[in-house]
Parts: C-alpha cells; sequence; structure tokens
C-alpha cells in the first residue's frame, strides 16, 4: 500500500527550498503541484500536510527566499557610509545576486506574480507589500543621506527610491532575459550617471 502522508526522512527546510526555486522559475501561476512535488521529492499528501496549499507554500518559499537569497544587496545598502556609495554597492550586489549561474536569473519577488490570481490576490498583495518594503529601505538610507548633509533639503527621497526600485526591478527582468552581469553592470552604471542630475549636487 503507498505511503501516505510525511515520509519519516522528510526535510522540510530543504524541501522549502527546492520549492522556492520552483517558484523562482516558473512564477506561481506557471507551476503545478506536480512541478513541486517532483523538485520536493515528496507526494502531494506530504505536501498538503506540511504546508496547507500551494498558496500557503509560497507565501512561506517566498518568506524563505527573503532570508536566504539576496541579503548582500541589502546589507550593502545599509553599511555603505555614504547615501551615493549605498545605492551604487546595492545596484552592484544586485547585478551580481541576479545573474549567478548556479540558481534562476532575477528576483522573485519581482518574477514571482504580476496579477490577480486565483488565491483571490493574496499572492500578489504579498508580493506588493515586499517590493514596498524594499522601496522603504532606499527611501530610508537616501532620508539619512539628507539628515547627514549629504543630500541637500530639497532632495526627493521617494522619488529617487523609487527610480532606483524602478531600476532594479528592470534588472530582474534583463537577467531572467540572459542578459550578464557584465551588461547588468553597464545598467548599473547608467543608473548612477544619473546621480548628479537626481541629487542636484556635484557629488561624483
Amino acid at each position: 500500500m503507498p505511503e501516505r502522508g510525511r515520509p519519516r526522512t522528510f526535510d522540510r527546510t530543504a524541501a522549502l527550498g527546492r520549492a522556492m526555486e520552483v517558484f523562482w522559475v516558473k512564477g506561481y501561476e506557471g507551476t503545478s503541484i506536480s512541478d513541486l512535488t517532483g523538485a520536493m521529492g515528496i507526494n502531494s499528501p506530504s505536501l498538503y500536510a506540511a504546508f496547507g496549499s500551494k498558496e500557503a507554500l509560497f507565501l512561506e518559499a517566498t518568506e524563505f527566499y527573503t532570508q536566504a537569497e539576496g541579503t548582500d544587496i541589502w546589507t550593502a545598502l545599509d553599511e555603505a557610509p555614504t547615501a551615493r556609495e549605498a545605492i551604487e554597492a546595492f545596484l552592484r550586489q544586485t547585478a551580481k545576486a541576479y545573474s549567478q549561474t548556479d540558481r534562476p536569473q532575477g528576483c522573485l519577488v519581482t518574477l514571482g506574480a504580476l496579477h490577480q490570481d486565483s488565491s483571490r490576490g493574496a499572492i500578489c498583495n504579498d508580493l506588493r507589500r515586499r517590493r514596498a518594503e524594499n522601496h522603504a529601505a532606499l527611501q530610508r538610507r537616501l532620508e539619512r543621506g539628507v539628515a547627514e548633509g549629504e543630500l541637500p533639503r530639497s532632495f526627493d527621497c521617494e522619488a529617487a527610491a523609487t527610480f532606483f526600485a524602478t531600476v532594479q526591478h528592470g534588472m530582474s527582468i534583463q537577467a531572467r532575459d540572459g542578459a550578464s552581469h557584465a551588461a547588468l553592470l553597464a545598467t548599473v552604471e547608467g543608473a548612477m550617471a544619473a546621480w548628479k542630475m537626481i541629487a542636484g549636487t556635484d557629488a561624483g
């Protein structure tokens, strides 16, 4: 009689990591239960017993992604001594993370789902929230630059954060379409060339 439920050797964290990679490659709607069970090495009852539903699994996999992947991007943003260096480091680390060949290219949070889905928008709402949190992190770093006197009081931190977040989202799509690390760095150079105009300063 076929075994039901989770096998004794079930490693939930490892299975979650494999599910994350499938969602990362195929997106929420493009991923089937058979895709997930095949990658995770478990059967459907095991998946539902451990995670509840495909939707719940995606939400947990996305949280796992934010904790395990691309952390250097946000560390660079926080640790750089100036706002300009922070933004450049943020974009350079993005180029590195998105173009690695040992994992899917691009960003799960950007590419996972863009349209309302059968889950009544829960997936899209979660990804929008995460993108908004990333935008807020950029804005806070720029506001710090204003507070520290690096940037003028008139600097529009929200608009600048939107610009650089949009650059990052575009890099995710470029990477998914096969752009190399060098090509993504060229995008970074273009974005940073706009810094003087955006900041309204002569800072290089």
